[in-house]
């Protein structure tokens, strides 16, 4: 795994990418990579970071691993490329969106366009076996994120954190309220969405009103 991050995070990561974890998890990763089929692609792994400049950035979505069947993960969290059918917890964001926004359901489920609006689509484990959800979890990758969160936290003020479900929920603690805004809910997979946990979070109205009130410009969700 060739570590190539986008020039505006390095500044800020460059110090994990040189610590004994990292390294050994460069290491498992290539081991992976080399051995089994994984994903997402290589040159996708840090594409969250590639599509979202650290300048830009207005809010976070931390999700927990890539999707694990073909074509799916294209390095940012939930989205699929272009033409993939839409796995389940997407589908429910699409419905959220379409009702919290009055917009129609997207055909793609590329989330490319969201990124590049400022919002980091960060998955906690950014790897994983194909067909073997979290077999990547618990190799240096969740220290890796947290650390990614932790100097969002420290270097920039007044961004929205939008933390869906117990997993993301955790990771408020590396968040400094008093100078970021933090929404919670539950997770938009179906288990979480259809008990009620999910639908009516109206989280993207939420965030935009947040940047408004900000002088930001509006996501496009």
């Amino acid at each position: 795994m060739q570590v190539k991050i986008a020039d505006s995070w390095k500044n800020i990561l460059q110090t994990e990418f040189e610590k004994p974890y990292f390294k050994q998890l460069t290491a498992f990763v290539k081991d992976e990579y080399s051995n089994h089929v994984c994903y997402p692609k290589g040159k996708d792994i840090f594409a969250a970071f590639d599509f979202c400049a650290l300048n830009d950035l207005k809010v976070v979505i931390i999700g927990q691993d890539p999707y694990h069947g073909p074509n799916q993960a294209n390095g940012l969290c939930f989205s699929v490329k272009d033409g993939i059918a839409h796995p389940p917890s997407l589908i429910n964001i699409f419905k959220e969106v379409a009702t919290d926004l009055g917009k129609e359901y997207p055909k793609s489920g590329n989330l490319e366009k969201w990124a590049k609006q400022g919002v980091l689509l960060l998955n906690a484990t950014l790897t994983v076996r194909a067909h073997e959800a979290g077999s990547h979890q618990k190799q240096g990758w969740e220290t890796f994120t947290d650390a990614v969160i932790q100097q969002i936290s420290k270097e920039k003020e007044g961004v929205i954190f939008l933390l869906w479900g117990g997993f993301a929920k955790k990771k408020a603690k590396l968040i400094d309220a008093k100078k970021h805004h933090i929404l919670e809910s539950g997770h938009p997979s179906p288990l979480s969405a259809n008990r009620g946990y999910w639908f009516g979070n109206k989280h993207f109205s939420k965030t935009n009103a947040i940047l408004k009130d900000l002088g930001k410009d509006v996501i496009d969700w």
